[in-house]
């Protein structure tokens, strides 16, 4: 055991760590997948293995992506680096859309930007370099009496058919131009034989439903949508049901290949619905299904250790904070309390806005575990929080335990150092990033593993250090309010507690939005503001300036591509533009690929007001707590999720100032104006769900979440209630998925979230 000062008071804990493999490539992988389904469950304590997996069906769509027809070695290099390096990965990719071409517009009815199909006439075209990598082809065309421009980047092979007198169907973005008008911007081309009857241009067309992928970079939208299609036509087949039989007829949702199939090539609405529906249950069905299995066993579990009640120390930490708890800080510290009175393990989720006071709430858990002799692991998801977590635990406790930090930037003498002593217990608790994931991080008694920013990490991360202790209580922490319904989808093996009241003194930030020909007075504003002694931050989306591309253009969900020639705001030419246009500010840049120590030094001088504006990337969303920063003004706005901008807004109206967010956006301003209205994180979250979908929304494509890909909370709450119900009562007849009519279902829940125990 631990003492508080990190003094070593008994033998350590001799479990060691598990793995931390990250998610299978896909089912036909998941029967070898080591990590278990049961948090803080050691790979040598599983129990009989899982049956000896699928039919021969199933591998088959486990060969290389390289055996579709068209994909030779550097279209493989393409798909493996989008993750796309099996057939089975490339039938999962799925459409974000899809776009009806059945009525074609006049152009006369394009009156605002949007996605249009017009067929038209070339009047004349243009082909322009402004600049090295970069190529313009300009058309004026035309319908009737009404004239626009499209413009394409970057794609000169088109000019073989775009030419005066040729007669097209366009489809694709409307947006505005510099002109104040409204142009094509690198539409899909069909030419239209002289019946008006548009050739198909495109061999996997399958209707008037044309599906739009995620983009693949360096691909063209209609090579990637003939390489998906030529896997869909090849391999659906061999997509199993692993939903069972009697709940697929009872709910009527037609075979998983048939699903699959009509999801990528609908032939109608009907169709393309009736498809979604069978595809949505089945990906909420198998995460319900783990997250129960999880839960049911997490119930059964018994902590390694006894938790002893509060005592001196939290009494003294609670006695000389600065500041009262709010009382929803102290509520959720109560239902902590109660959890950890129980001998069973805490799983608990605490969501909490932005300045709500997590963090208090955590430090108090973790030097509970510290007063019963234990040790506490705080896992966060960039360098940047890390150290801001360091620094606020070591000001909130004083001498009352040891604090350290273990990052990938930790230096190999002072990491030696620091595995030694928190081996031997010399250590209560220890802050880091996936660092501490790391096999030869062993604690001596791990009694708590906190999670910040739990949408950063996947649920093998968070699992792979709780496994480093004996069942350990797992604190979960997000500033990112969940909506109700994907708390329940994404979360249902956690309790949840809600911190929903911000501490006193928190002022509201004012919001507004302007577009880039405002950009001259926000910046002469914020020179005023912090020429008056406060201080702002910059945030550009990218950190170098980029040549655009059409397939930067196909990546971006929420708002325009830039104007021609005109590229997304870029933190390192943005600072040096700012630091020449305002000679006696001090500006400053950060980014992530900037050194650690040099991100370091960065924040310490912009913290210390050395730097009077800090020119960055998203790098500082979350953690970053200077009272005396008083506006924020982000650029190209429109490229950002709602709920990501509330969270940059966070940075400031920290202090006793009047406070500002200043949203610049290129397009149509409507899609963030509930910034503007409202500082709840929750209607705001509710509002990015409803817009961009839940995968977007919490990052679970990029950072490990079982995956939804088409499932939405807000739309499919039937589905979602139908899917656990379902799921309970499988479980319920066959608790560990062993009849061989659940082989598949259970190699499918085993992607997700490991081996099954039993």
């Amino acid at each position: 055991m631990v003492a508080p000062s990190g003094r070593r008071t008994g033998a350590p804990d001799a479990s060691a760590p598990s793995g931390t493999s990250g998610r299978g490539a896909g089912a036909a992988q998941a029967a070898d997948a080591a990590t278990p389904i049961v948090s803080g469950a050691r790979t040598d304590d599983l129990g009989a293995s899982p049956p000896a997996g699928p039919p021969a069906a199933w591998p088959a769509l486990a060969i290389p992506a390289a055996a579709l027809p068209g994909v030779g070695a550097t279209r493989g290099r393409q798909l493996g680096a989008a993750g796309l390096r099996t057939v089975e990965q490339v039938l999962r990719h799925l459409p974000r859309r899809h776009e009806d071409r059945s009525r074609a517009v006049r152009l006369g009815e394009i009156r605002e930007p949007g996605t249009y199909s017009a067929c038209v006439t070339v009047l004349d075209v243009r082909e322009s370099r402004p600049r090295p990598g970069l190529s313009l082809l300009q058309a004026r065309i035309a319908d009737g009496d009404v004239v626009l421009r499209a413009v394409w980047f970057n794609q000169g092979y088109l000019r073989r058919v775009v030419a005066p007198g040729a007669r097209l169907l366009l489809h694709g973005r409307v947006a505005p131009d510099r002109g104040g008008g409204l142009a094509f911007r690198s539409a899909e081309v069909e030419v239209v034989r002289a019946d008006r009857a548009a050739t198909p241009g495109d061999p996997a067309r399958g209707g008037d439903l044309l599906p739009v992928y995620p983009a693949v970079a360096g691909l063209a939208q209609r090579t990637l949508r003939t390489l998906v299609h030529a896997a869909v036509r090849g391999y659906a087949e061999f997509i199993p049901d692993t939903v069972p039989a009697g709940v697929r007829a009872r709910l009527g949702l037609v075979p998983a290949a048939t699903a699959w199939r009509g999801v990528h090539l609908p032939s109608s609405a009907a169709e393309l619905e009736q498809a979604r529906r069978a595809v949505v249950f089945e990906e909420i069905f198998h995460l319900q299904v783990g997250l129960l299995i999880r839960r049911r066993e997490r119930a059964g579990a018994v902590r390694g250790f006894r938790t002893a009640p509060p005592g001196a120390l939290t009494s003294c930490f609670l006695a000389a904070l600065p500041f009262p708890l709010t009382g929803a800080q102290r509520r959720v510290l109560r239902e902590i309390d109660l959890d950890l009175a129980q001998e069973r393990p805490m799983y608990r989720l605490v969501q909490g806005d932005v300045g709500s006071g997590k963090t208090v709430v955590a430090a108090a858990a973790m030097l509970r575990a510290a007063e019963g002799g234990h040790q506490a692991a705080l896992l966060a998801p960039t360098e940047i929080l890390a150290e801001q977590h360091l620094l606020s635990l070591r000001r909130l406790y004083g001498s009352l335990c040891r604090v350290e930090l273990l990052t990938g930037s930790t230096p190999r003498a002072a990491r030696r150092r620091l595995v030694a002593d928190l081996a031997a217990g010399n250590v209560a608790v220890l802050v880091g990033t996936h660092a501490l994931l790391e096999p030869d991080v062993r604690f001596a008694s791990l009694g708590l593993a906190v999670t910040d920013e739990q949408h950063r990490f996947g649920v093998r991360q968070r699992d792979a250090l709780a496994a480093k202790g004996r069942c350990p209580d797992v604190l979960v922490l997000t500033a990112t309010p969940i909506p109700r319904t994907l708390a329940m989808t994404l979360y249902g093996d956690l309790d949840v507690s809600l911190i929903d009241a911000l501490p006193p003194g928190r002022r509201p930030v004012r919001t507004f939005t302007r577009p880039p020909a405002s950009r001259e007075r926000v910046y002469a504003f914020v020179r005023d503001l912090v020429r008056g002694g406060r201080q702002a931050f910059v945030v550009c989306p990218l950190i170098a300036a980029q040549t655009p591309t059409e397939d930067d253009i196909d990546g971006i969900e929420d708002g325009l591509p830039p104007s021609e020639g005109e590229e997304a705001a870029a933190a390192e030419s943005f600072a040096q533009r700012l630091a020449a246009a305002m000679p006696d500010v001090r500006v400053g840049l950060l980014h992530g690929r900037m050194p650690p120590a040099v991100k370091e030094e960065v924040m310490s001088r912009f913290v210390a007001g050395e730097i009077g504006l800090l020119v960055a990337t998203t790098v500082i969303e979350v953690g970053v707590d200077v009272p005396n920063a008083a506006a924020i003004v982000i650029e190209d706005a429109d490229r950002f999720g709602l709920a990501q901008l509330h969270q940059l807004r966070g940075r400031v109206g920290r202090g006793p100032h009047t406070s500002y967010c200043i949203l610049i956006a290129r397009g149509s301003p409507q899609r963030l104006e509930v910034l503007t209205r409202t500082s709840d994180g929750f209607a705001i979250a509710e509002e990015d769900l409803r817009q961009r979908g839940p995968g977007e929304v919490l990052g679970t494509r990029q950072h490990g979440l079982p995956e939804l890909a088409l499932a939405d909370p807000a739309r499919d709450g039937g589905l979602l209630q139908e899917a656990r119900d379902a799921a309970r009562t499988l479980l319920a007849e066959d608790p560990l998925l062993q009849a061989p009519e659940h082989t598949y279902l259970r190699v499918a829940v085993e992607a997700l979230f490991g081996r099954l125990r039993g």
